[in-house]
């Protein structure tokens, strides 16, 4: 494959702090093949590329290879430096990540993508790019003709080939019927609560006699604000009808070190062998942390289903769904 010369890697001096490394240039990595992935610990996206992210750190870095993440944030919560340390320590992302609470690095890059990955030659010379998901064939041999440019011997042939468990698993993309859906007014699409979105204020919605795909509703008291919808008073409850075999929820209790009991419902059932990594069979759960949790996870067959999630205590904060 051929690999042009698309411009000079930028500085990475506008991130604001390191994890896994001390701070680090392009230049002090110079002589070896760099890989810079964008990323934020609650996208989906990234999550279900990380199987081949770190199985391509772990067969390439003594080759030459050097991963490198930057964490730019999408949500609040995600500029607290521990809640993305012990987030990326879960999912085992050992390699330097550049904490890019400014999106000073993003900028540089002139990167609008999570994930987006950018391959970078031993002269500090991007010369490959991907955006999103999949494509992972042609990221492993643009990394291995880097390397091989770069005089490394020892590549192998043949890719690798990880093996997914939990929310890394890729997406039904055949059955995928339903897409990322956010629980604020600034961003919200498909609110079914009667008399709509009322921002900022605690108000009491009613869940409709009945929802059509994609479209999301509350029950009890809420607050949405311009970034979730907080639970007020224990019993909210949020109602999804989708078509997908995953359903993801980013939330978490809206005071850290707080616990929220939640209990999911399919069809109005406990959803057995359909709970996702998060939630038990009988569809009980706990928020802990502010994160991305999988709920659901059907076997099949892929129709429309109704999803609730009811939290039994005040102070829930759900954020987005994502699907896969």
């Amino acid at each position: 494959m051929s690999l042009p010369v698309e411009g000079q890697a930028p500085s990475l001096g506008g991130a604001t702090a390191w994890l896994n490394s001390p701070p680090l240039e392009i230049s002090d990595l110079h002589g070896r093949v760099v890989v810079v992935n964008f990323c934020t610990y609650t996208c989906i996206n990234w999550i279900r590329t990380l199987p081949y992210v770190r199985a391509w750190e772990e067969r390439y870095r003594d080759d030459g290879l050097t991963m490198l993440g930057v964490h730019t944030p999408e949500f609040s919560f995600e500029h607290d430096h521990g809640n993305i340390e012990t987030a990326l320590k879960q999912m085992n992302v050992t390699w330097p990540i550049a904490i890019d609470d400014d999106y000073e690095v993003w900028r540089a890059f002139a990167n609008h993508y999570w994930p987006a990955l950018y391959f970078i030659d031993t002269q500090g010379r991007i010369r490959h790019h991907h955006f999103g998901e999949g494509e992972y064939e042609s990221s492993e041999l643009a990394i291995q003709q880097l390397l091989t440019e770069a005089g490394s011997s020892g590549i192998e042939p043949g890719l690798v080939a990880p093996h997914a468990l939990g929310a890394e698993v890729q997406a039904d993309w055949d059955t995928l019927g339903s897409g990322e859906t956010y629980l604020a007014y600034g961003q919200a699409t498909g609110f079914a609560s009667a008399h709509g979105i009322v921002p900022d204020v605690r108000q009491v919605y009613v869940l409709p006699e009945s929802l059509a795909r994609n479209e999301w509703a509350l029950t009890g008291a809420w607050t949405i604000s311009s970034e979730a919808s907080t639970s007020d008073e224990p019993g909210g409850r949020i109602a999804y009808r989708f078509t997908a075999r995953d359903v993801n929820l980013v939330m978490g209790p809206q005071t850290s070190g707080s616990v929220v009991p939640f209990r999911v419902t399919l069809d109005g059932d406990a959803p057995g062998g359909a709970s996702g990594v998060d939630v038990q069979a009988d569809g009980s759960g706990v928020l802990i942390e502010q994160r991305m949790y999988q709920l659901i996870r059907q076997p099949g067959p892929i129709v429309d289903r109704l999803f609730e999630v009811e939290f039994l205590d005040a102070g829930a904060q759900a954020l987005c769904f994502t699907f896969g």
